[in-house]
This record gives C-alpha cells, sequence and structure tokens, in this order.
C-alpha cells in the first residue's frame, strides 16, 4: 500500500478526540475519519479516572475508526498538565570517523549526552529538540549531518513531565484496545497544525486554552525556545458563570458558547439571555454584557499568566508575527482584541492547516488543532528530533478478496454470494 495511516489522539480535560489521516506518494493529506466524546476522567490535563478516560477513548476512536473504514492498531497521543517543564542543556561529542564526516549517529549520541542531567526518580523526559548546533566551535549550524569536524556541540530544549502522568496515559490507551506509538507534547502538536513556518522563524508564542489546561509555547528562528502548561483554562470560565449566576454545569457551559464574550464593551445592554431556573423556579432574564462581565476578568487572567511565561522566554520582544490562538477556549467571541490588548501584540485565531483532502470542513476549527497536529507530527517525526515510525497504525478493513468488512463490505460479499447462485 502506498498510503501511510496515521491516528492523533488527544485526550483533553472535557473532550476527547481522534483523528485518522493518510498521505499520498506526494505528501498531501486527507483527513479520513474524525471522533469526539465528552470526557470528565481527567482534572487539569491529568488523569484522575481510568474508567472514564477509557470508555471515552474507545467512543472516540471508534467513531474515527468507522467513518473512516480503517483498523486502528496504535495512536500518537498528547500529555499536557501543569506538571511539565521544560529547560536548557548542552552536549558535546568528538566525531570518531577518520574523515571526520559527522554522520546521523553522531547526533543522536549528542542528543543522548545531552540527557544526562540531574533530575527526580518522578520525572521523564518527553522530548529532546535542538536548538542549534557547534561544530569546531562554529556555531549556527542547523544541520551538521554530512559536514566534516572533529567536536560536535548542542544546545537543546529538554522537556519533562511525571512519569506517573505519563503512564497513566499510556494505560487508558492500552486498556481502551490500541498502543502508544508515541507521546508528543500537546502545545508541540498544535503547534505543527496552526503556526506557518515564516510565523516560527521571525517569532511568534502559541497560546493554545484548553478546558483545563492553557498551553504556551514561544518559536524563533525556526525552533522552539520556551514551553510551559498552565492549570487555568476555559473550566475556570465555565466555574466563574455557574457560581456567579447560580447555573448547573452544563447549562453554565451552553451559555458560555452561545452567548459569551470576552470583551464587556462588546456586549450589547439591551439583548437579554434567558436563564432557566433551578428546582422548578421560573426562568430569570440577564443583560449579554453581565454574563460578558463575569468571562472577561477571568479570560484577562489566562492571558496575563501566559504573558508571564513569555516574558519568562526571554522572548518577548522577539515575537514579530505576536501571538496565535487556539483550542476550544478561544472560541468565545472578542479573545482576539483582548489577547491583543492584554499581551501589546498582534493576535490571530489558529485553525488548523496544510490539509489537502477528505474531512478537512470538518476539523477546521481551534478545538481540533492538537488533534490534527499530533497526525501532522505522525507523519513527520523528524521534525523535533524524532525517528520516523516502524509499524503502520492502521490499516483498511479488507476481506481476502478486497470488500470492506464494514457494513458497505458485507452487503458486496453478500450479493455477489446471490450472483453466484444465479
Amino acid at each position: 500500500m502506498s498510503e501511510r495511516i496515521v491516528v492523533g489522539l488527544d485526550i483533553g480535560t472535557t473532550k476527547v478526540c481522534a483523528v485518522v489521516a493518510t498521505a499520498d506518494e506526494t505528501g498531501r493529506i486527507n483527513v479520513l475519519g474524525v471522533g469526539v466524546a465528552e470526557n470528565d476522567g481527567l482534572s487539569r490535563g491529568v488523569v484522575v479516572n481510568i474508567d472514564k478516560t477509557v470508555a471515552a477513548v474507545k467512543v472516540a476512536v471508534g467513531e474515527a475508526e468507522r467513518m473512516a473504514g480503517v483498523s486502528v492498531r496504535s495512536v500518537v497521543v498528547g500529555i499536557a498538565g501543569d506538571h511539565v517543564q521544560s529547560f536548557q542543556s548542552r552536549g558535546v561529542v568528538t566525531i570518531a570517523h577518520r574523515e571526520g564526516e559527522i554522520t546521523d549517529r553522531d547526533v543522536q549520541r549528542l542528543l543522548e549526552d545531552t540527557t544526562h542531567v540531574a533530575m527526580p526518580v518522578d520525572r521523564e523526559i518527553l522530548h529532546v529538540i535542538p536548538q542549534a548546533f557547534i561544530v569546531d566551535g562554529q556555531d549556527g549550524v542547523a544541520d551538521p549531518v554530512g559536514m566534516s569536524g572533529v567536536r560536535l556541540e548542542a544546545n537543546v530544549h529538554i522537556i519533562t513531565g511525571l512519569v506517573s502522568a505519563a503512564k497513566n496515559i499510556y494505560r487508558c490507551v492500552e486498556k481502551a484496545g490500541y498502543q502508544v506509538a508515541d507521546i508528543v507534547l500537546e502545545p508541540l502538536g498544535s503547534s505543527f497544525a496552526v503556526l506557518h513556518p515564516d510565523e516560527k522563524e521571525i517569532g511568534v508564542a502559541l497560546i493554545d486554552i484548553g478546558g483545563g489546561t492553557t498551553d504556551i509555547a514561544v518559536f524563533e528562528d525556526n525552533t522552539i525556545r520556551h514551553t510551559a502548561v498552565v492549570a487555568v483554562a476555559g473550566n475556570k470560565v465555565t466555574d466563574d458563570i455557574r457560581k456567579g449566576l447560580g447555573l448547573m454545569r452544563d447549562q453554565a457551559e451552553k451559555l458560555k458558547c452561545s452567548y459569551g464574550i470576552a470583551v464587556a464593551d462588546m456586549a450589547s445592554d439591551a439583548e437579554e439571555i434567558a436563564i432557566p431556573g433551578i428546582g422548578g423556579r421560573t426562568e430569570k432574564r440577564i443583560g449579554r454584557s453581565t454574563l460578558a462581565q463575569i468571562i472577561q476578568p477571568r479570560m484577562e487572567e489566562i492571558l496575563e499568566i501566559a504573558a508571564i511565561e513569555i516574558k519568562r522566554s526571554g522572548y518577548a520582544r522577539h515575537l514579530g508575527a505576536g501571538v496565535v490562538l487556539t483550542g476550544g477556549g478561544s472560541l468565545v467571541p472578542g479573545t482576539e482584541e483582548l489577547a491583543s490588548e492584554v499581551l501589546g501584540m498582534e493576535a490571530r485565531i489558529g485553525v488548523p492547516m496544510g490539509l489537502y483532502g477528505g474531512l478537512v470542513k470538518e476539523v477546521d476549527d481551534p478545538k481540533f488543532a492538537t488533534a490534527v497536529g499530533l497526525v501532522l507530527y505522525g507523519l513527520r517525526p523528524e521534525m523535533i528530533g524524532g525517528t520516523p515510525f516502524r509499524h503502520e497504525m492502521g490499516s483498511r478493513e479488507t476481506l481476502a478478496g478486497g470488500e470492506g468488512t464494514g457494513l458497505v463490505g458485507r452487503l458486496a460479499s453478500r450479493m455477489k454470494s446471490w450472483f453466484d447462485e444465479l
């Protein structure tokens, strides 16, 4: 088969999202299937209920499988949570070849050397991302393979997470009946889907506002410079509405999605919203601006925390492309304008890019950014120093004769048997 099937699985705090895609010989990506399931088995990006998460994974991947007509074996899964930390490291190796030519093996040896840092036993390295290579004292080398030299150095960005958090994600996926091909930091995944190469070159910050966590990634010179995960996100906005208006959680979520505005000045005082009564009470009516006044302070807080992380990266003055907002939390109208005001730079809403055909319209939404990004990473893991996968993540559901095993396939084979009998 000329096509490669890749499955991205975004296990989020409010939803589990699975995307099945394939790439043809020319590298064009077609989305074959999408599955979404509500999830309340996570808190702030970390698994707190295995059974609920397993059930949501089964529903989401099962839905994507049926839509795509494929049988999924393994997935690329995302990880987030405020336990994620990142730091810079440096390594050096000597080149053993007589000719002094630097090979892939030398680069892998060097990256392995950078991981020899003192770390607590409860943490593990998720990613080692090269920032810059130095060959015999000459810096600014993007790819040293094939060059001649005696001494090879590298500055790398190391991302770590809690061992238990990663193990619980593995356990959920395996209990659902699938294997984990790779585990990827969610802001990295989102960045592959929504950031343009030009933005990464001149400097950009990605802010992915999810349900339980807000993920931040800073890029400059086509390299990731800083990552952070903060446990203040869309769920906090919903909680504020719930407490402020005395509502059930699902009612507050519906109000936020249907009528929410992130900037109070943009809301009309004349427009009224009906709020359902609790326990048989009569419904109340409030102005839309009242709802906006509840939402705005929390959205400002999320963006201010993101601004602190961007400042901590040391690249706040280098972000010529400003910020890109994505994730379900960025769908609240006015978020773009509020971000521009709070961060003092240009802002835009990022939707998945780089897809060619299939269900492109179905995933043309910020809330699918991470799942689509995980698929793009699965097709090209070398983008952040990963290695290509040795096995296929899924296969077309086919019988020996070539008919699909789905409903259409069963009907086709049955009709074939009728004709054979005639």
